[in-house]
């Protein structure tokens, strides 16, 4: 039997317990930035596993002397658990360009740490990302550099292309909690922009939708942003996969993509933003051995859909003058010469990559899951430059509007660079073939103007 006083104290403690459990319930977690609809818009995501009442970012340059108030909703993952959480979304707008801020999110119920993030400068801006899809809770290779590299101020963003955790709705969703957690080191302090991949489809996106903040919200998985000189659009190549959720997603994208396309050809627009970049997950060529859609002629995401080969993606890439197209899904990494239509278009044979006469492509999934890596094929396309099966990840720097670098780094080879390149332009726009829908562009110069 207790005393008196050692009972009282055996429930103080238990009490005691308890408050501390609820503090730790209220804290918010998985932090993570991204860019709102231009890059003078910062979103701001978080969870918490109880409801807060309140979503509140404090910020500044130097200090945490502004406020700002989001809001947060239910998530419910489809599992059997139901495991739920509230999912936390700030803007931050008109922000100084060029400027350093600290903040912390949360509520009087609880705060995260204090992070960092940076602003761009308003002219000459040569952005650095590093670009990579299919990485894992288990066996995620490149995590450990991109957290380091993070720190030291190297990026001022990153593109993951597709497939995260390995799945994010996996045990009830808490693999994907894991996930958030982990790359929380690095998407708390850079915009961490995303595209959706097929590891990503269970219960309808709905643990990548609810999840990411992306700028054209998560009823709609394609959007895209100016960073710089580049005009970076992400598409899902899962539309044209996962056809038993309608056909009114690809239908809606291909409709929103081309008028993209034709926007950012403005002679304005190009101007400002010369290069065209896009990222989807699954690749239009590889030379992979697993069998996979990239391995056949006819890929879904290239040609459109069977049979009737409509709504393809490189047709449309080709007419609107897109530079490069960067994929992921094969594990591992390959770089294309110029290529459409199965065609070797080099700018020149000393130059590949000078004035090419069609986009550039290459594949980065490498940075580690638990699925290990892929195979090549032997003898090699002719259309493949260059592959590894090295563990790794990209890194893009984009120097002005007529140089463009790119290099892949091994985690194999403790951060080698194994492959790097130039592609240069003295001129963007569109290729020497393309086929031009001028009423198209015609009608988002009245738009633009309107």
């Amino acid at each position: 039997m207790f005393p008196a006083n050692g009972i009282f104290i055996f429930y103080l403690f238990l009490n005691l317990c308890a408050v501390k459990s609820e503090i730790v319930w209220y804290r918010p977690e998985q932090i993570h930035l991204a860019f709102g609809q231009n890059t003078s818009e910062i979103t701001i995501t978080w969870s918490t596993f109880s409801d807060t009442q309140e979503s509140t970012v404090e910020y500044g340059i130097g200090g945490l002397i502004l406020k700002a108030k989001g809001s947060s909703s239910l998530f419910v993952d489809g599992g059997n658990g139901h495991h739920s959480q509230y999912i936390h979304k700030v803007t931050l707008n008109n922000l100084t360009p060029h400027s350093r801020y600290v903040y912390h999110c949360g509520s009087n119920l609880g705060w995260s740490n204090i992070f960092w993030f940076k602003t761009p400068p308003q002219e000459n801006w040569q952005p650095h990302i590093a670009i990579f899809g299919d990485m894992g809770n288990e066996n995620a290779q490149s995590l450990t550099r991109l957290q380091e590299e993070t720190q030291r101020e190297l990026y001022d963003a990153i593109l993951h292309v597709g497939d995260f955790a390995y799945d994010m709705n996996s045990e009830n969703a808490k693999v994907g909690d894991e996930f958030m957690r982990q790359i929380e080191s690095v998407a708390a302090y850079v915009p961490y922009m995303t595209c959706p991949g097929n590891h990503e489809e269970k219960y309808n996106f709905s643990n990548y939708r609810a999840r990411f903040s992306m700028p054209n919200g998560p009823d709609f998985p394609a959007y895209s942003i100016n960073i710089g000189p580049l005009h970076i659009i992400s598409i899902s190549t899962e539309v044209y996969y996962f056809l038993n959720y309608g056909l009114k997603p690809l239908v809606f994208q291909y409709q929103w993509l081309e008028d993209d396309l034709a926007k950012a050809n403005l002679p304005e627009n190009r101007e400002k933003h010369p290069w065209i970049i896009v990222i989807g997950h699954r690749p239009m060529y590889c030379s992979n051995t697993d069998e996979d859609d990239c391995t056949k002629n006819e890929t879904l995401t290239r040609v459109g859909l069977p049979f009737f080969q409509f709504f393809g993606l490189e047709n449309l890439f080709y007419n609107y003058g897109v530079d490069v197209e960067i994929w992921a899904h094969e594990h591992s990494y390959e770089r294309l010469w110029p290529i459409y239509n199965h065609i070797v278009l080099n700018g020149s044979y000393d130059a590949p990559y000078t004035n090419p006469k069609a986009p550039v492509h290459f594949t980065t999934g490498s940075a580690g899951c638990k699925e290990g890596r892929d195979n090549f094929t032997d003898p090699r396309p002719e259309w493949s430059a260059f592959s590894s099966r090295d563990y790794g990840f990209t890194r893009m720097k984009a120097y002005n509007r007529s140089h463009l670098y790119f290099e892949q780094v091994s985690d194999d080879k403790d951060g080698e660079v194994i492959d790097s390149f130039w592609v240069i332009k003295d001129n963007h726009g569109f290729y020497k073939n393309s086929i031009i829908d001028w009423a198209k562009i015609d009608s988002m110069r009245l738009k633009n103007f309107t």
